[in-house]
C-alpha cells in the first residue's frame, strides 16, 4: 500500500469514515428546532426550557458515548487492525442512524443517539490512523490537510441537507440519509487488503473495560447535572448525585490509567510536548466549536424566523472557506511548524464569534451573522489541520490510532460539557441577550486557545 494509488484509495476511505461521523453532527443541529416541535413540547418562539433540554440531549447522548469510547476504539484499532475496526462501525452506524429516524419519543431517539456515538467512535480514529501509517513528511501533513478539507464537506452538505430534508420529508429523514454514504464507504473499502495497517506486532488484543466504564460514568454524571440541572435545580439530590459519583469516577479514571497494563489512554503519551500543548489548545478550540456551531442554527430558526433550509444557508460559508484552504494550512504547518497558525487562527475565529454580538431583535442575518461566520470559516481553515499535524507529529506510527483517538475523544468531551452548558450560559432559553452571552464564551475559549498554543509549541520547525 505504499504505491500511490494505494495511498489515494486509503485517503478516500479515510476521508469517508470520517465523512459519516461529521455529517451526523453537522446534518443533526439544524433539525433540532423540528425535533423539538416534534417530540418536545410543541411550543412556538423562543425554545422553551423543556425544548432546549431536548435539543442539548440529542446532541450530548451522542457526543458522550462517542467521547467516552472513542479511547477504547483507539486501541481496539492499534490492536486489530485499521479497517477491521471500520468495517464494524460503518455496518453499526448505519443500524443505529435507522433506530434514530424511527425513534417514536423522545427516550428512544437519545438512545439511539447514544448508540450512535458508540458506532461514531470506531470510525474517526481509525480512518485518521490510516493516513498517519501510510503517509510520512511533508506528504503526511498534505494528507492530514486534505483529510480536514474534505470531511468538511460533511459540514457543507449537512446543514443545506438538513434543512431541505427538514422543510419537505420530516426530520426523521436526516438520520436515515446517513446510511448511503456509509453503504458506499463499505464498497470501496472492498478495495482495501485486508488489516493492512495494524498496531504493534506484540500487541496482545486486550481492552481497558475499567477504563472504559470510569470514564463513561465520570462524562456523564456531570453532563446529566449541568443538563437536568437547568430543569429541576443544582440543588437537587437527582442532580448532585449524579455529579458527586462523575467527578469521583474521573479521578479514579486518571489513577486507574496511570497504573492498567494496558490503559485506554496512555498517560505517557503526554509527555510529548506537542502532543500535550496540541490537546490542551484542543479543549477550547472544540467546546468554542461545538457550542458557536449548535447555537447559530438555533438563533437564525427560532429568533430571525428563518426555515431550517436557509439556515443551512447561514452556515454554508464556515464550511466553504475551511474546505477551500485547510489543505494549503496543514502543507504550511508541516513545513514550518504550527505555532503560528494555532495562534492566529483561534483569534481570527473569535473575531467572527464577537462580531456577532452586532445581533439585536429584529434579527438581520445576513449583516449581522453571515460576516461573522466567514471568520469563523477561515480562522477554522487556518487552525484545524496545523492542530491535527501538531498532535501527531511526535507520535510513532504504531500507536497513531490510540493517540488521534485521544485527541478526537478530547475535542468531543470538550464539546459535549460546553454543549451541556450552554442553558446555563443563555439563562435557561435562547434570547438576543443569551446569544451575546454564549459569543462571549465562545470567544474567550478561543482566546485560551491561542495563548496555550503560542505559550507552549516550539518555533518554526523543518518537517521530518
Amino acid at each position: 500500500m505504499t504505491d500511490a494509488r494505494g495511498q489515494r484509495i486509503v485517503l478516500v476511505v479515510a476521508v469517508l469514515a470520517s465523512f459519516v461521523a461529521f455529517l451526523d453532527g453537522s446534518i443533526v443541529t439544524v433539525a433540532l428546532p423540528a425535533i423539538a416541535r416534534g417530540l418536545g413540547d410543541g411550543g412556538a418562539g423562543p425554545a422553551s426550557g423543556a425544548d432546549l433540554t431536548l435539543q442539548q440531549w440529542v446532541v450530548d447522548a451522542y457526543l458522550l458515548a462517542l467521547g467516552s469510547l472513542m479511547l477504547v476504539a483507539g486501541s481496539l484499532s492499534d490492536t486489530f487492525g485499521r479497517v477491521r475496526v471500520l468495517r464494524a462501525g460503518l455496518v453499526a452506524f448505519a443500524v443505529t442512524s435507522l433506530l434514530a429516524a424511527l425513534a417514536p419519543d423522545p427516550g428512544l431517539l437519545i438512545t439511539a443517539r447514544a448508540l450512535q456515538g458508540v458506532a461514531a467512535a470506531l470510525l474517526v480514529p481509525s480512518s485518521l490512523a490510516l493516513i498517519t501509517s501510510t503517509f510520512t513528511g511533508p506528504a503526511q501533513g498534505r494528507a492530514i490537510g486534505s483529510w480536514t478539507a474534505w470531511t468538511g464537506v460533511a459540514f457543507l452538505i449537512g446543514p443545506l441537507a438538513g434543512g431541505a430534508l427538514v422543510d419537505t420529508l420530516g426530520w426523521r429523514w436526516v438520520f436515515a440519509v446517513v446510511v448511503v454514504p456509509v453503504v458506499l464507504t463499505l464498497v470501496l473499502m472492498t478495495r482495501l487488503p485486508g488489516d493492512a495497517h495494524r498496531g504493534g506486532p506484540d500487541q496482545p488484543a486486550r481492552v481497558d473495560v475499567v477504563g472504559a466504564v470510569l470514564a463513561a460514568v465520570g462524562l456523564a454524571g456531570p453532563v446529566f447535572a449541568l443538563i437536568e440541572g437547568q430543569r429541576v435545580g443544582f440543588g437537587a439530590s437527582f442532580v448532585v448525585v449524579p455529579l458527586v459519583v462523575g467527578v469521583a469516577a474521573l479521578v479514579a479514571f486518571v489513577w486507574w490509567e496511570r497504573r492498567a497494563p494496558q490503559p485506554m489512554m496512555p498517560l505517557d503519551l503526554f509527555r510529548t510536548r506537542e502532543f500535550a500543548v496540541g490537546n490542551l489548545a484542543t479543549v477550547g478550540l472544540y467546546a468554542a466549536i461545538s457550542l458557536g456551531t449548535l447555537t447559530i442554527p438555533l438563533v437564525v430558526q427560532e429568533l430571525a424566523g428563518l426555515t431550517a433550509t436557509l439556515a443551512g444557508l447561514v452556515t454554508l460559508p464556515t464550511t466553504i472557506v475551511s474546505l477551500l484552504f485547510s489543505t494549503m494550512f496543514g502543507t504550511l504547518a508541516a513545513t514550518h511548524g504550527p505555532r503560528l497558525f494555532m495562534t492566529i487562527g483561534p483569534l481570527i475565529t473569535a473575531s467572527g464569534f464577537l462580531w456577532m454580538l452586532l445581533v439585536r431583535d429584529p434579527i438581520d442575518v445576513w449583516w449581522q451573522v453571515v460576516p461573522g461566520v466567514v471568520l469563523f470559516g477561515f480562522g477554522l481553515a487556518v487552525t484545524v489541520a496545523p492542530l491535527t499535524s501538531a498532535v501527531l507529529s511526535g507520535i510513532s506510527p504504531a500507536r497513531s490510532g490510540i493517540a488521534s483517538a485521544v485527541n478526537n475523544a478530547i475535542s468531543r468531551v470538550a464539546g459535549l460539557v460546553a454543549v451541556a452548558f450552554l442553558g446555563v450560559i443563555a439563562g435557561g432559553a435562547l434570547t438576543v441577550d443569551g446569544f451575546h452571552r454564549v459569543v462571549v464564551a465562545v470567544a474567550v475559549l478561543l482566546v485560551g486557545s491561542s495563548l496555550v498554543s503560542f505559550v507552549g509549541l516550539r518555533g518554526t520547525r523543518r518537517a521530518s
